[in-house]
């Protein structure tokens, strides 16, 4: 893995599976853009398309380089060309009232740490 600086503004694509308790699969998630801030809260991206945040944590056996080439978003059908990093998660036991949350925000709870 690079250096915390050196991930600043590399493309990361990531995907969350959301089960429930029996395991089974409540929602795919599938997002990207540029990581704008890394830190012990999270890895925050600014998710492509919009002026919004997404955090995942800050667990870089989570992150890996991608390989080149086309990944296709399961639920738009966009195509992201060469990211620099993918990272995946499995979360269970989520209840659906979560689900919303995980959409939008990611992992969520990120405070900005105050310089």
């Amino acid at each position: 893995m690079k250096e915390i600086g050196n991930l600043i503004n590399k493309i990361l694509l990531i995907g969350i599976t959301l089960l429930d308790d029996q395991e089974g699969v409540i929602e795919q998630i599938q997002v990207y853009g540029p990581i704008i801030r890394v830190d012990a809260n999270g890895v925050v991206i600014k998710r492509n398309g919009t002026n919004t945040e997404f955090v995942i944590p800050p667990d870089f056996d989570h992150i890996s380089e991608a390989n080149p080439g086309e990944y296709r978003l399961r639920s738009t059908g966009e195509v992201v060309i060469d990211p620099d990093y993918i990272s995946s998660w499995t979360v269970k036991g989520v209840d659906k009232a979560s689900v919303e949350e995980y959409s939008t925000m990611g992992f969520g709870g990120y405070e900005q740490e105050e310089p």
